[in-house]
């Protein structure tokens, strides 16, 4: 296992405060903003001069019912050799729906979505681990994510869950704290429990994060302080064993550099309080070697928690492929699912649908937000009235071909309702637009009839 140290989250709005911040031993990169052919310069010196890039992706949706997109897998092997990395990580999500498994058209859900902890998604989580590991070029780790919502019948805590997963495949494990965090307020799912369940032996590192706490509903909104219950939760797991790694996360609404160190430096408090604990109960047992094993076995017990086995490689543990019919049953939930929270469909039986209001709402917030951030015009030429017309916009429209589409896609739609009502802002818009249509497409295709709409609504003229 490759023992990394303490890192933080690389983002081209802090790249020159994590320059100088003391004691950065690694960083990682969220993997789908990064070209290989164009490292950009800061992460280029930082790898000169010794840091260890981690990357970390986010939409090859490992526990989708599909299997893994070749071309995805290839574009993350790309980059993990291009950066010189160790490994690479992803998250246990499912990112989109539909498509053929359910002769339906796809959708994407513009963020992570949490997996049904049962037999069938365990079934084909690992054999989608199983194709991952086979196409990259170093050990996959993978990452529990945050959720606002429980599926209906799960068969497993998701300490067994990740248990099991790492038996079966041998994957590493990207435990983040803030996530157990905010599972256990949104979920009621006790950290220490899961921490209990999981092989910490397989343990790749571990990610802490902030977030706020709204009408009793945990945020993991990557864009507040680390808050000391999170803090708590990464002591907990420092107790149970010494993390390779441990990285702060932050997203948005970047502090100071200052905070950011006073925030790394608490983490490291945290992991050397581990440590001393570790060491004393180390000493225990020691200090009890010259008495009988009867003696001694109780001390061992109460001072030392136990560790499961390393993890076992893929091989060892030969699977015959999962059946088309459990990919079938699993896309249907999950498109009946995702369709529900952002194709205004009806909710599926089971859920809990204050918390699907509020899963789609955060969703769309998400969604508005990297538009924002790949089309930064946009919030520039709307101002305040950005987020309210993206709303309007996305209500019962899925994305389906990826943010920058997206972007073009809310202009569009702005543009062919004569919005937005300040002529100034509405030239703005029109010229942002017009520069980014490119060719017109095929006369039938849904975009090229939307386009049409829009040329014919800056001309005054009327679809026919």
């Amino acid at each position: 296992m490759v023992r990394l140290g303490t890192g933080i989250g690389w983002r081209p709005e802090i790249a020159d405060d994590i320059a100088l911040l003391p004691g950065i031993d690694w960083v990682e990169v969220v993997a789908e903003n990064i070209c290989p052919d164009h490292v950009p310069d800061a992460l280029r010196r930082l790898r000169e001069r010794g840091t260890t890039v981690v990357p970390h992706g986010v939409s090859l949706g490992l526990g989708g019912a599909e299997r893994p997109d070749p071309g995805r897998l290839r574009a993350l092997a790309e980059r993990a050799e291009a950066l010189g990395s160790p490994l690479v990580t992803e998250h246990i999500a499912f990112v989109r729906a539909g498509g053929p498994l359910t002769a339906s058209a796809a959708i994407e859900a513009g963020h992570l979505l949490p997996v049904p902890r049962t037999r069938d998604a365990l079934d084909v989580l690992s054999e989608n681990v199983r194709i991952a590991q086979e196409a990259l070029p170093v050990p996959l780790a993978v990452e529990n994510i945050a959720a606002l919502i429980s599926w209906p019948g799960e068969e497993m805590t998701e300490g067994q869950f990740l248990a099991e997963l790492v038996e079966r495949t041998g994957v590493r494990l990207l435990i983040d704290v803030a996530n157990l965090h905010t599972n256990h307020v949104n979920r009621g799912e006790d950290p220490a429990k899961a921490l209990d369940e999981l092989p910490t032996s397989a343990i790749a590192y571990v990610h802490v994060a902030g977030g706020v706490e709204k009408d009793g509903v945990w945020h993991d909104s990557h864009a507040h302080p680390v808050t000391q219950p999170v803090l708590d939760v990464l002591a907990e797991l420092c107790a149970r064993t010494a993390p390779p790694g441990v990285l702060l996360e932050r997203d948005e609404d970047f502090p100071a550099a200052g905070e950011l160190a006073g925030e790394l430096d608490a983490i490291r408090g945290v992991t050397a309080a581990g440590a001393v604990a570790a060491g004393t109960a180390s000493g225990a047992m020691a200090g009890t070697a010259s008495g009988t094993a009867e003696e001694a076995a109780p001390a061992v017990r109460a001072s030392v928690p136990v560790s499961m086995p390393g993890p076992v490689t893929a091989a060892a543990v030969p699977e015959a492929p999962v059946p088309d019919a459990v990919r079938e049953r699993l896309a249907l939930a999950q498109t009946s699912l995702l369709s529900a929270l952002v194709g205004g469909t009806p909710p599926p039986e089971g859920f809990d649908r204050r918390r699907l209001r509020v899963q789609s709402a955060a969703l769309t917030a998400k969604r508005a937000s990297v538009v924002a951030k790949v089309a930064p015009e946009l919030p520039e030429i709307l101002g305040t009235g950005y987020r309210p017309a993206f709303a309007r916009y996305a209500d019962g429209r899925p994305m389906t071909g990826g943010y920058r589409r997206d972007a073009l896609a809310f202009a569009e739609h702005l543009l062919a309702d004569g919005r937005p009502e300040d002529p100034a802002a509405r030239r703005r818009l029109t010229l942002w637009w017009r520069e980014r249509s490119g060719p017109a497409p095929l006369a039938s295709h849904p975009a090229a009839r939307l386009a049409r709409r829009v040329r014919l609504a800056l001309s005054g003229r009327r679809a026919a």
